[in-house]
């Protein structure tokens, strides 16, 4: 299977008739893998930030997760394995694999539990693949 297709089919799956606004597999050095259509244009630092905040969990909450020039006020994630955004009535989700970051960035009427349920559920699935 195509990363393209995990992202198409899995990340932006439909769930009550509402899904992400955006989302993408990132290698863990910032190279995309795929991504869906409308996934901002991040910069290397902004994946080198997110990277340290998983080996180092809280670096980024006081400057925000920032992902294509946009801040998420860093909330409640799983230290070195989720990082969690909010900002304004969406957000965003990373999980980290053994060798990608998993991004969903979602916005109202999908929840933050919905986001984090498709991103986490395809991450821990790469996880137990050795990925």
């Amino acid at each position: 299977m195509s990363w393209q297709t995990y992202v198409d089919d899995h990340l932006m799956c439909d769930i009550d008739g509402h899904h992400l606004t955006s989302a993408a597999i990132v290698g863990h050095d910032g190279s995309v893998w795929a991504q869906s259509s409308n996934f901002p244009q991040f910069k290397p630092e902004e994946i080198a930030a997110i990277m340290k905040d998983f080996e180092e969990p809280g670096s980024l909450a006081p400057t925000g997760l920032h992902l294509g020039g946009t801040k998420y006020m860093v909330i409640q994630g799983e230290p070195g394995a989720v990082i969690r955004g909010k900002k304004g009535s969406g957000g965003v989700t990373v999980k980290k694999t053994g060798q990608a970051l998993i991004f969903g960035i979602y916005d109202e009427p999908l929840t933050p539990g919905q986001c984090n349920m498709i991103v986490e559920r395809l991450g821990d699935y790469l996880i137990d693949q050795g990925l």
